[in-house]
């Protein structure tokens, strides 16, 4: 492994949350940061944009907590199938769109009368979505992590994937600068939507044939080419601190897998629909930043195509009123509490040339990709499928191939651990 990488926390989705029963005893000084993060986020966002904004707060906090617990991930569950043959990763997202679509379908299409408003998001197909898809594939392994990854491993203690996050941010606003040559390529007029074309539960019928097809692929995928490749270890254990006193019973109790951390996040997932009333977004949050820090810099963003209408309403207004911003804090916040209560913050500020090229490069990737692409792994294509909208699979499409471009390259960069 890459000096000076080897006491980083996965990523990428590693399992993180295995870690609860290593030994390693709680750190509570972490901990009681980590919530006294969250109290000041929450009470700042209720300040800036009212009540309403506890919501994402504490949905925001639970996600960051399943996500670095159960070392949840989406690069590298889709590396580790395609490279390494194993599937759990995978199986574990297709759990996790399948419980969300089972509750968000009849909320799109029943939820007002409920007293339950929820709007699925359903978008057009098109040249500037796919190219944008395909690089935030590429990105994602050149980077090391997603978007959710990106944010909770920062969360746990990863200085390489802080940069990943600068460079997010960065190509995020970048993409909105050029955003009239983009929108002016060739794209469907529309989206189609499972639930308005068919009824909610035809679609959630369709969707479960789509994924049980999924999950038979995933272990054809295994069985295909022999032995899976074993799981690399994560960290040596020279690097690991010395002397870590045993564990208490509640921290041993904690044992977080793939399937578990899915179980989690359809929660999260459910409650973005039920209690924000769309479903979960990150990106956007990046783009909103990049926009605000170039206008500190005199930049003036706002003049910019993508910055009219609702989105100039957006910018105007404090970061911590947007909901997606607050959840995406509040994702850093719940990893720092994950991280402190199975005693893994143990940050290092040495990042190998190597590693310190490829965060920047995928960061850049992934958020000039997801603003192509209406989103990311969580807003693009879970948000899009989990609304039954095919924009979603669109991406997924493109990013899958943007994946096996990314992979190629981490090869050749040698961005892997020996």
């Amino acid at each position: 492994m890459t000096p000076g990488a080897a006491a980083e926390p996965a990523a990428d989705g590693a399992a993180d949350g295995a870690a609860a029963s290593t030994g390693r005893a709680a750190q509570p000084g972490v901990i009681v940061a980590a919530l006294v993060l969250t109290a000041a986020l929450l009470g700042t966002a209720v300040r800036a944009g009212g009540l309403g904004m506890t919501a994402p707060v504490l949905l925001g906090a639970a996600a960051g907590w399943a996500l670095h617990g159960s070392g949840f991930g989406f690069a590298s569950a889709w590396r580790a199938l395609a490279r390494d043959r194993r599937g759990e990763g995978v199986r574990a997202q297709i759990l996790l769109i399948g419980l969300i679509s089972a509750v968000a379908f009849p909320l799109i299409a029943w939820g007002e009368a409920l007293g339950l408003p929820a709007r699925g998001v359903v978008l057009p197909m098109g040249v500037a979505s796919a190219i944008g898809a395909a690089m935030f594939g590429a990105g994602m392994q050149l980077g090391g992590g997603c978007a959710s990854g990106t944010l909770y491993t920062v969360g746990g203690g990863s200085a390489k994937m802080g940069v990943t996050l600068a460079f997010f941010v960065a190509g995020s606003v970048l993409a909105t600068a050029h955003w009239e040559v983009w929108a002016a390529l060739p794209a469907t007029r529309a989206g189609w939507s499972l639930v308005g074309g068919l009824g909610p539960l035809p679609a959630i019928a369709v969707m479960g044939a789509a994924l049980a097809g999924a999950w038979a692929l995933t272990r054809a995928v295994e069985r295909g080419g022999g032995a899976p490749r074993p799981t690399p270890p994560e960290t040596p254990p020279a690097a690991l601190p010395a002397a870590l006193p045993a564990a208490p019973p509640f921290t041993r109790r904690l044992r977080w897998r793939p399937v578990t951390g899915a179980l989690a996040l359809a929660a999260v997932g459910i409650g973005c629909f039920a209690l924000l009333g769309r479903p979960w977004g990150v990106t956007w949050g990046f783009a909103l930043w990049g926009a605000k820090a170039a206008q500190g810099l005199g930049i003036p963003a706002e003049t910019w195509t993508y910055w009219q209408g609702w989105r100039g309403a957006a910018l105007a207004r404090p970061a911590l009123a947007d909901a997606t911003s607050v959840m995406n804090l509040g994702i850093v916040a719940g990893a720092l509490f994950s991280a402190g209560l199975a005693g893994r913050f143990a940050p290092t500020w040495r990042i190998p040339p190597r590693a310190l090229a490829g965060a920047a490069a995928g960061g850049l990737l992934m958020g000039y990709g997801a603003r192509l692409a209406y989103g990311c792994n969580i807003g693009a294509f879970l948000g899009g499928l989990t609304s039954g909208s095919l924009h979603g699979l669109w991406w997924l499409a493109w990013a899958v191939a943007g994946t096996w471009a990314g992979l190629r390259l981490r090869r050749a960069l040698r961005l892997d651990p020996a």
